[in-house]
């Protein structure tokens, strides 16, 4: 069993020697860049990874194109801002050794937000499929939020992939600004019109749900902040919807 670890980048100098240095357990690295003007592509390279550019169509068709030019049927798709943690490491060299019993893997995704680990607000155990086989996989999601589809068995690992968020509120301002326009571009082109009652009550129940109902409070001013910043990308996602929307009404 080979594996190829998949990585889409675009200005990641940040994070990529990061996560290419904790994929010990593949046996290629493939970063599929989108024109980056930083030192991405450069320090990529000289730690080994095949680097392959290409212009940006999107999340799931980039992960699509990276995942078929990988050399390797099993994949593990992995983010720029993630690595794999050391016990997660040594749970795939056990698959590898063993060989795989399932189609997919799914992983628990533990991050770190302004310093701290998060253990509650909805953001823990927030497991994602990594690990597949590329023959029974397919990436879909044609605006944000992208997921692998896996035809046949789904296996689960126990360790955590550890996923390094913010390190500011500033960082998570900036990052919002880009998802809530692509969550409203996806909102806008299946409804006709944004209801004002989406922008007056699911910013507040958003709030209550993450701080309360997910116990975010135990995560200390980093849970505050989650639970208001979650309620605000709600309030901008639907009011960045609705004037997107052409049945639109003031």
């Amino acid at each position: 069993m080979k594996i190829s670890a998949t990585i889409i980048t675009f200005n990641e100098e940040r994070n990529i020697s990061r996560v290419i240095e904790s994929l010990r357990c593949c046996d290629e690295i493939l970063v599929l860049d989108s024109g980056s003007n930083d030192r991405t592509v450069e320090i990529a390279s000289n730690l080994g990874a095949r680097v392959v550019e290409a212009s940006w169509h999107g999340y799931a068709t980039q992960k699509n194109m990276a995942m078929e030019l990988a050399a390797n049927d099993w994949i593990f798709s992995i983010d720029a801002d993630e690595s794999l943690s050391e016990a997660l490491e040594a749970e795939i060299w056990q698959i590898k050794k063993a060989g795989p019993k399932f189609d997919g893997y799914t992983v628990p995704r533990l991050a770190q937000y302004m310093g701290r680990w998060i253990m509650h607000s909805g953001w823990y155990p927030d497991r994602k499929i990594r690990l597949f086989n590329k023959q029974r996989a397919t990436w879909v999601g044609e605006f944000v939020h992208e997921t692998v589809k896996i035809t046949g068995s789904i296996g689960h690992l126990n360790s955590n992939l550890l996923h390094f968020t913010c390190d500011s509120l500033s960082q998570h301002v900036r990052t919002m600004d880009s998802y809530t326009t692509l969550a409203a571009q996806e909102i806008a082109a299946r409804e006709k019109n944004v209801p004002l009652s989406k922008l007056l009550f699911d910013p507040p129940w958003t709030f209550f749900q993450t701080y309360v109902l997910k116990l975010g409070f135990l995560d200390g001013v980093e849970g505050l902040t989650i639970a208001y910043m979650a309620a605000f990308y709600n309030y901008v996602k639907y009011a960045k919807a609705r004037h997107m929307s052409p049945g639109r009404k003031f």
